[in-house]
């Protein structure tokens, strides 16, 4: 098991693209979490096996009315999630 961390920019606020990115991971069995950002980004965060993992991310950009601009994505420690969800309100950065 692997866990990332994915930053997209783009029109990905208020167009749907969290609840795509849940229907995308319950359908690959991929844990983890969505929110948006107050910077307009969306962050996730997923785990699941590096091979899944790949196809989650190829499979983000399938989303309807997401344009996806950029997409970064890093290798985090190891989480276990029971469940993909949604996260509601922002982000706290830590300083």
């Amino acid at each position: 098991m692997k866990t990332i961390e994915i930053r997209v920019s783009g029109r990905v606020q208020g167009v749907g693209f969290r609840a795509c990115i849940k229907r995308i991971a319950t359908n690959l069995g991929v844990g983890g979490e969505a929110m948006n950002l107050p910077d307009g980004q969306v962050l996730i965060t997923a785990t699941a096996d590096p091979v899944i993992l790949d196809k989650f991310v190829s499979m983000l950009y399938g989303c309807p009315r997401v344009v996806v601009r950029d997409l970064v994505q890093q290798e985090i420690p190891h989480s276990a999630y029971p469940e993909f969800t949604i996260q509601r309100g922002s982000y706290q950065y830590s300083t």
